[in-house]
């Protein structure tokens, strides 16, 4: 396979040959590099790379060429290769026309000029850049294939895992696909065996299901020691924050998280508010380079579901799903929300065969060219929203209140007032699902009564529950079934009987002593992901206090 491409864009031939160094000497080695002088030169070029199938890693160009700015090249550049990284060299004059950029021409970052050292100004741009270029670049396939069927939910189940762990796989739908049918007579299989995934090897797992699939994918599943200072059950934003600090900082942490890292966030196809990413960033790849980074230092992760948590003393024993334990110090509630499901007709069999809880971004290409309803006012089903018109005819948001302006951020209400294909109907709701082997149709209710409407995707964000049905009743919870931390453990002034320690509980600790409640998860707690990142970072220096007291 060729070797991706980095391209330089400078009209300036000294500048243009600096850049070309710079990246050759760093990248050399895994990257081809091309150059061009003028904006008009680059397109051509990459005219040619694309008619050749050749990769693009990355676009570099300067903002002052004649005949055609940086900008309006990087415009041009979007149509040919949109994955590829987008970087605007400016002068400290332009940088209000690189501000504008972002969102003009979606660039991904802009660099003002000089920028020696390389190794302190350029590299460490350049290099987080092609990392998520590489984590979303998908070569010409080798890896696993799954056959299933778009209208199942264990195989919408076995494609969301394996996206959002970042393992490549090919989906091949056994009613459409040509391939998908000879391989089925192949390996002789039926349609109840399904979803199958075939691996690079020539084996097969017929009848497929996440927790079979973690081991054989290669993720770990039993951890590797039976004591850890700390035990993080969760891993969001929160979770992953905790994992990063509790890490760096020495603690022997091991996070458990039974789908993938990013938790309900990982799921979210852009962020734009998040401190440090002026472009955005996908919830996935979030999760990944905090998976990353907490790894780096040390964390561990294991892909595995909590199902209980003990009490022994001074020990807190985490019961997993496959009848191992593990103990820790100090416990961290990370495990966040998940969406309430549709309460109405139709809704309980048609999930995952048309209704999706949650962005389900696996199953936005199945949906081009279709109807798309979402269900939701929130931060959350305006990004889905988003995210689906980029495939589908329309996108249609039912919201029972009467706008959006109490419930979401004004930056997301202004994208959608102003993407074409999305329908904004309130006072609305959905009253029943209609369909037998797959969503077919939606009962609505609205200002003007009662209607039906054909649909065949319906992606529901209506508020979040925790799922703490395992934890023992000695971890307090309110009445919705959040975990109660810190001052909010006082009723009328007075800690409860069970508290027996000599000090009051910190910020974020639980009627137990040494178990946190962190994110989502913790009753008041700001359903935003940096508030779930801030809360990770410091219950850990809370932990630190906790287990100075050994």
């Amino acid at each position: 396979m060729a070797r991706p491409i980095l391209l330089a864009v400078d009209d300036d031939v000294n500048v243009l040959e600096a850049v070309v160094q710079d990246l050759r000497r760093q990248y050399g080695a895994e990257y081809r590099i091309l150059r061009a002088a003028s904006g008009q030169a680059a397109l051509d070029t990459l005219v040619q790379v694309k008619s050749r199938q050749e990769p693009v890693a990355l676009i570099v160009s300067d903002q002052r060429m004649p005949g055609m700015t940086g900008v309006d090249f990087l415009e041009h550049a979007r149509e040919l290769y949109p994955e590829a990284r987008r970087v605007l060299l400016t002068a400290y004059a332009d940088t209000e026309a690189a501000i504008q950029a972002i969102n003009s021409a979606r660039i991904h970052y802009y660099l003002n000029k000089p920028w020696d050292p390389p190794e302190d100004k350029l590299y460490p741009v350049l290099s987080d850049l092609l990392d998520d270029w590489k984590a979303g670049y998908r070569p010409p396939f080798e890896g696993l294939r799954v056959l299933g069927s778009r209208w199942s939910l264990k195989d919408h189940q076995v494609r969301n895992f394996l996206s959002r762990n970042h393992v490549p796989y090919r989906w091949l739908d056994a009613a459409t696909n040509e391939e998908a049918s000879r391989l089925l007579a192949e390996k002789n299989l039926t349609l109840e065996q399904l979803p199958a995934v075939l691996f690079a090897d020539g084996s097969l797992l017929a009848d497929a299901d996440p927790d079979t699939l973690a081991v054989r994918v290669g993720l770990r599943t039993q951890a590797t020691q039976e004591f850890y200072d700390m035990v993080v059950i969760g891993g969001g934003p929160a979770g992953l924050a905790a994992a990063v600090y509790g890490a760096s900082e020495g603690l022997k942490t091991l996070v458990i998280e039974p789908e993938a890292p990013g938790g309900q966030a990982g799921s979210t196809s852009r962020i734009e508010n998040y401190l440090g990413f002026p472009s955005g960033i996908t919830g996935a790849d979030l999760g990944r380079r905090a998976h990353a980074q907490a790894a780096r230092f040390g964390a561990e992760f294991l892909t595995q579901r909590a199902v209980g948590l003990r009490i022994d003393g001074q020990y807190r024993f985490v019961q997993l799903a496959d009848g191992r334990e593990v103990s820790s110090h100090v416990v961290l509630l990370a495990i966040g929300v998940q969406y309430r499901k549709l309460d109405l007709p139709g809704a309980a069999h048609l999930t995952g065969c048309g209704i999706y809880y949650g962005a389900a971004l696996v199953e936005a290409a199945s949906c081009k060219d279709e109807d798309v309803y979402v269900v939701g006012g929130a931060n959350s089903a305006g990004q889905a929203a988003l995210h689906f018109a980029k495939f589908a005819r329309k996108v249609t948001m039912l919201v029972r209140g009467p706008g959006l302006s109490a419930t979401m951020s004004k930056y997301l209400i202004d994208e959608i007032a102003h993407t074409s294909n999305i329908v904004l109907e309130t006072g609305t709701q959905v009253i029943a699902a209609e369909g037998r082997a797959h969503l077919e149709a939606l009962k609505l209710r609205g200002p003007d009564g009662e209607r039906k409407v054909p649909a065949t995707s319906l992606f529901v964000f209506i508020g979040a529950e925790p799922g703490v049905q395992w934890l023992p009743p000695s971890i307090l919870r309110d009445e919705k079934g959040f975990v109660l931390a810190g001052p909010d453990l006082k009723h009328d002034g007075r800690l409860p009987e069970s508290w027996q320690e000599p000090r009051e509980p910190f910020l974020l600790e639980s009627s137990v002593p040494g178990v946190f409640a962190v994110g989502d998860v913790r009753h008041g707690s700001v359903k935003r992901v940096a508030s779930a990142v801030g809360e990770g970072s410091i219950a850990v220096q809370f932990a630190h206090q906790y287990l100075a007291g050994f």
